[in-house]
């Protein structure tokens, strides 16, 4: 069992009841008699508490534990900075579907202190690295935990790439684009895309079209471990990008080669003792409950 002494607290502004829950979470670990830091976004959010502050990107090096206030784009902004340290993170649901944020804010004290006594469980989800190679030379672009996405930007136009698994040719491609997501992103942008939901324990990878210009293309599942290579036609006059999490990282050019592969350091997510996957999919995408039978 872990034990976490030193907590971080970061919250999304702009979130309806981020600044409540923050402020009742700062009580609840006060009152445990627990050190916290906030990243600086947050202490903005609640200031006056006095509270310990830093960059964001430190909290991995102060903090045995992250709690993350938010949706799952909050999720995704503090993923990148926790795995370097390998901190444990959990989220408290003030977005929307919240595959990431698992504790509801009524439940708070109740889902955090189960934490702190060591009831729950832990999964190891691994990242996405992206590279880019322009005339032959490497240029890291970011990571991302959801998907990585390259897009035509703004012009609403079709783009053309190749795409290479494992230095292996797949197809030359006419699309709006293609999502490259992990099991974690499959029930996100890949999901409404028509990309497949993946357990997150699978080892794999998802390369999903955006409305190819053929029946042909269809989601293509290929393991976690492969090098995956897209290489923008060197015909393409449109600058495409290239998004980590729905970030913009890049604009590609014509013979610009975008390499992404599994990050070594994988995030550790933490989830509340009785939580099931197959459950949150049945909550968050309204899956069908269970028939009740006369003889159960």
């Amino acid at each position: 069992m872990a034990e976490f002494k030193k907590i971080g607290l970061v919250g999304r502004p702009g979130h309806s009841g981020v600044v409540e829950t923050l402020n009742r979470l700062l009580s609840f670990l006060g009152d445990r008699k627990l050190s916290i830091v906030l990243d600086e976004q947050t202490g903005s959010l609640v200031s006056g508490h006095g509270q310990e502050q830093c960059r964001r990107e430190d909290l991995s090096s102060l903090c045995d534990l992250v709690i993350v206030v938010g949706g799952d784009g909050s999720m995704l902004n503090v993923a990148k900075h926790m795995v370097k340290e390998q901190v444990p993170v959990i989220g408290i649901n003030r977005g929307r579907l919240g595959f990431l944020t698992d504790i509801l804010p009524d439940e708070l004290e109740s889902g955090i202190s189960e934490v702190l006594e060591g009831k729950y469980s832990i999964e190891s989800r691994f990242l996405l690295d992206v590279e880019i190679r322009r005339e032959g030379k490497p240029q890291p672009v970011g990571s991302a935990l959801n998907d990585v996405v390259l897009h035509p930007g703004k012009a609403a136009q079709m783009i053309e790439f190749e795409l290479f698994v494992d230095d292996k040719f797949v197809y030359s491609q006419e699309s709006d684009g293609l999502i490259v997501a992990t099991p974690t992103g499959s029930t996100a942008y890949a999901l409404s895309a028509g990309g497949p939901i993946m357990h997150p324990d699978l080892n794999a990878v998802v390369l999903v079209p955006m409305y190819p210009h053929s029946l042909g293309n269809r989601p293509l599942v290929v393991g976690g471990d492969a090098e995956i290579r897209i290489v923008v036609s060197a015909q393409e006059s449109l600058e495409p990008q290239v998004s980590c999490d729905g970030e913009v990282m890049y604009t590609a050019k014509a013979g610009d080669e975008i390499l992404v592969t599994k990050k070594a350091s994988p995030l550790q997510l933490i989830h509340p003792q009785h939580y099931s996957f197959y459950q949150a999919c049945q909550s968050k995408l309204g899956w069908g409950n269970r028939l009740v039978r006369l003889d159960d």
